[in-house]
């Protein structure tokens, strides 16, 4: 079976069954679960804990992008991230990604043993796409407008999905031909609650099949974020069932793989869904 997204040998998404994406912040500031898990044995824990839930990918970031989050310097990000990346690598056989913008963070975790650089500035920065040339690790390519200092000041697109998808169809073309980043290496991500309204948001999930034109692997992450709260009026501590279905409904519009807090509650959602739609038959 081709492999539709994969890193260094390792096939990463392979059929119709969305995978899901265990988030583990090593962070104090974090929008949902800052100051959590921010020592490594935390971290550490709670990340075997979501592999037990069925996580298929582990997530580690040591610098908060919600909006206004403060700048982290990059020894700082290193000092929390690589630690528990080591440990996981040692531990657990599933694919850890590290979700971070700089490229002298990024080369140290894939040492650690990460194989997935997840940069929500998009490899905007040519040193972020040489280090996943180099290291034959997988990226997720993600739209963002602006930083995460500003990117919710005043958002505007005249048409959100075709502005969107046009930035990704550059940097995705710009990785594979500039970089030499095979198109099985890189996936995509619309960047939702990263410069974007409560109406653009709607705009792009209900058209998430469009980006599936890109040959890339869909990624989305919407566990939690303040659009469910628009949507449910739900604090922060209620939003497991809007965080389930809106990423299942993302699931059914092409999302290869879903970026969660909660994966037990999730891994169930695909499997049920799974079950009756057919997703990869006997192997769901």
């Amino acid at each position: 079976m081709k492999t539709r997204w994969g890193a260094q040998g390792r096939p990463l998404v392979v059929d119709d069954v969305p995978k899901v994406m265990g988030i583990v912040n090593v962070t104090p500031d974090s929008f949902s679960d800052g100051g959590r898990w921010t020592s490594a044995d935390a971290a550490v824990e709670h990340a075997l804990r979501l592999v037990e839930e069925g996580a298929d990918i582990l997530d580690v970031g040591g610098e908060s992008t919600r909006p206004g989050a403060d700048v982290v310097p990059a020894a700082e990000e290193i000092r929390r991230v690589v630690p528990v990346i080591e440990r996981l690598a040692a531990a657990t056989r599933v694919p850890i990604s590290v979700d971070t913008m700089k490229a002298e963070v990024a080369r140290e975790a894939v040492r650690a043993g990460a194989c997935i650089l997840n940069d929500v500035s998009g490899l905007r920065d040519r040193a972020m796409a040489e280090v996943a040339a180099d290291s034959g690790a997988a990226v997720v390519v993600m739209h963002m407008r602006g930083t995460p200092q500003t990117m919710q000041d005043d958002p505007r697109y005249d048409d959100v999905v075709e502005e969107v998808h046009a930035y990704l169809a550059r940097q995705v073309d710009w990785c594979v031909r500039e970089m030499g980043i095979p198109r099985d290496r890189i996936a995509v991500d619309p960047g939702i609650g990263f410069g974007k309204t409560y109406e653009h948001h709607l705009a792009l999930l209900r058209n998430l099949d469009r980006f599936g034109t890109l040959d890339c692997t869909v990624l989305l992450g919407v566990s939690r974020k303040g659009m469910l709260k628009t949507m449910t009026g739900r604090g922060m501590d209620q939003r497991l069932a809007g965080s389930v279905v809106c990423s299942l409904a993302g699931c059914t519009r092409g999302a290869g793989v879903v970026r969660v807090h909660d994966v037990g509650p999730m891994v169930d959602a695909i499997k049920i869904w799974g079950l009756i739609r057919g997703w990869g038959k006997d192997d769901v």
